[in-house]
């Protein structure tokens, strides 16, 4: 009986776990990326080079990367090896990578 009530609050962990990051994911609105991509293509960037920064969800830019405001939008942007990245602005970690 022992084993069950163990594995059974494993299980719960874990799914509460995978909730926590779920609720983390951030969505942006189709929208909110359309004013994005057609601001971004009126004001370009020269791109930035990161060697050893993956450009992934979640991956926190070094202070040195100067990040750019898009009017009316909390995050901010940057063209890191020819890709646009949304960034938050607090915690400098990407939210999107816009195709």
């Amino acid at each position: 009986m022992r084993m069950h009530i163990t594995g059974a609050a494993a299980a719960f962990l874990l799914l509460a776990g995978v909730g926590a990051a779920a609720a983390e994911d951030i969505i942006i609105q189709p929208e909110q990326e359309t004013v994005i991509r057609e601001y971004v293509k009126k004001q370009p960037l020269a791109s930035v080079k990161l060697p050893g920064v993956e450009l992934n969800l979640g991956t926190a830019l070094p202070d040195t990367v100067e990040l750019h405001e898009v009017p009316n939008v909390k995050y901010r942007y940057v063209v890191i090896d020819n890709q646009t990245v949304l960034v938050d602005p607090g915690t400098r970690k990407i939210v999107k990578v816009i195709q």
